[in-house]
């Protein structure tokens, strides 16, 4: 967030429909850099930045988008059955964009 001004502006950052992200949100470079550590998808969103002096203010909004390869909410698990049983097999997963859940038996799609 690089704003130039006489006097020299006060740096001021917020998440727009949210807070920052606790514990892990630090500022460099007299508050004109804000530093997200450990990113979760969470904090995707919009974050302002805001520069304010005696003779004005002005803004400018950012838009994060995180990113998330697939990951397991539930991995499946080997499943064994005798002759005649019922089985069931789950498969969640998560990740952005959303995943397409394919099943195959033997290599087959089924």
């Amino acid at each position: 967030c690089f704003c130039f001004s006489r006097p020299t502006p006060v740096i001021r950052w917020i998440k727009e429909g949210g807070e920052l992200p606790t514990n892990r949100t630090f500022f460099e470079n007299f508050k004109k850099t804000l530093k997200i550590i450990d990113v979760s998808e969470a904090d995707s969103g919009n974050y302002k930045c805001m520069a304010r002096n005696m003779l004005g203010s002005a803004h400018h909004v950012i838009s994060v988008t995180v990113k998330a390869a697939p990951y397991w909410i539930t991995a499946p698990r080997n499943l064994v059955l005798s002759p005649g049983e019922d089985g069931t097999l789950i498969c969640r997963a998560n990740g952005n964009p959303k995943p397409n859940i394919s099943w195959l038996a033997n290599g087959v799609p089924i």
